[in-house]
């Protein structure tokens, strides 16, 4: 039996966080001695205390590597629990933790990778990566790739293993849902979930309602989420004469109230480490518009499940919505066809047991 942490100080729910939580659940259930150490008052933090997972609270920010006072409170818990694998989330993660893991003799340090975006090649990364991590795990083949963007020697590449994210699909299927709109005179209702932050790029699926509305065509776009970013988006929309035409719920808890809404489902993320909203779409047989970037092509075939187009190509974007407008049988056959990819690529049952496999066995 090993003593696994999951060490994850994001404050707020996202695809990383889930990772962590249904891992720690799993090789909990698979008799190993699992110890989650969260951010206090974060939703991880929150949600984590719904289950059974022993966990720890901390207080974790992005320079909590320059006190040492901070590094050893890690090191102490670490050594208390005798912990033999730390997985670890965010930059500041590894900083704090993995450097605390080290001093404290873990044997295997991990470095969850969850962002398509390269590693920048400073003195920092280099040391954490040649000196501190031992393994790293990516998940996706995109986001493989833009960890040695940088620097081909940072980190050795057979060291960094791919496993994408799972989705629990007997569970998605049980939870009910409610659905957040009723279709109004043969609308075509286009959705989106996500972050209103700056790499998820809501603004550029309010000038695509503003493209389709010169269009003429009949249609609503249901906007899911929050973020910092949310008042400037409605603020768009406004401005742009679509407010009739885009909805703006907030955060969604059940992603199903907003996918089973749904005809189509537009992505505008200009990365995404793993799409987890692009599979829950599959796993209710939504045909996806997306941007043909990052690990996207991974999660959605284009021509199959969906389109896949240049990044901000607005004309194209509009175009694939509108052919899907005018082709309710190709929207219908494009959504089974992903939710069979969904269900034999990311169900959790075979993901979970590679996770197990590669926590135990390396």
């Amino acid at each position: 039996m090993k003593t696994i942490c999951f060490f994850n100080t994001v404050n707020k729910w996202g695809g990383g966080e889930k990772w962590h939580l249904e891992s720690s659940i799993y090789m909990q259930k698979e008799g190993h001695d699992v110890l989650l150490i969260c951010n206090e008052g974060s939703e991880l933090h929150k949600r984590v205390q719904e289950t059974e997972v022993k966990h720890l609270v901390i207080k974790i920010n992005n320079l909590s590597f320059l006190n040492p006072l901070a590094i050893l409170k890690v090191k102490r818990i670490l050594e208390k629990h005798h912990v033999d694998i730390i997985i670890l989330n965010l930059s500041r993660d590894l900083k704090v933790a993995g450097l605390a893991a080290k001093l404290a003799g873990v044997k295997r340090i991990i470095y969850r990778r969850g962002s398509a975006t390269p590693i920048k090649n400073t003195v920092l990364n280099r040391f954490y990566f040649k000196s501190v991590v031992n393994d790293v795990l990516a998940n996706s083949i995109a986001t493989k790739k833009t960890i040695l963007e940088k620097n081909a020697s940072l980190f050795p590449e057979d060291k960094i293993k791919v496993i994408y994210n799972g989705i629990e699909v007997k569970d998605f299927y049980k939870e009910g849902c409610h659905p957040l709109y009723s279709k109004q005179d043969n609308e075509l209702i286009l959705i989106n979930l996500g972050r209103m932050e700056f790499e998820k790029n809501q603004k550029f699926l309010i000038e695509v309602a503003q493209e389709l509305k010169s269009r003429k065509l009949n249609f609503k776009l249901i906007i899911g989420g929050d973020g910092r970013l949310r008042e400037d988006l409605e603020k768009l929309s406004e401005t742009l004469n679509v407010s009739d035409k885009v909805i703006f719920p907030g955060f969604i808890k059940n992603p199903k109230d907003l996918m089973y809404t749904g005809d189509v489902f537009l992505l505008s993320s200009l990365w995404e480490g793993f799409g987890y909203v692009l599979a829950e779409a599959s796993l209710c047989k939504v045909p996806i518009v997306a941007f043909n970037v990052a690990s996207i092509p991974e999660v959605v075939l284009d021509n199959e499940t969906g389109f896949l187009t240049p990044l901000n190509d607005l004309q194209l974007f509009a175009d694939k919505i509108e052919f899907l407008y005018h082709n309710p049988e190709i929207r219908k056959d494009m959504g089974l066809k992903g939710h069979n990819y969904a269900v034999n690529t990311f169900d959790s049952k075979k993901i979970q047991r590679a996770i197990a496999n590669y926590l135990i066995d390396g």
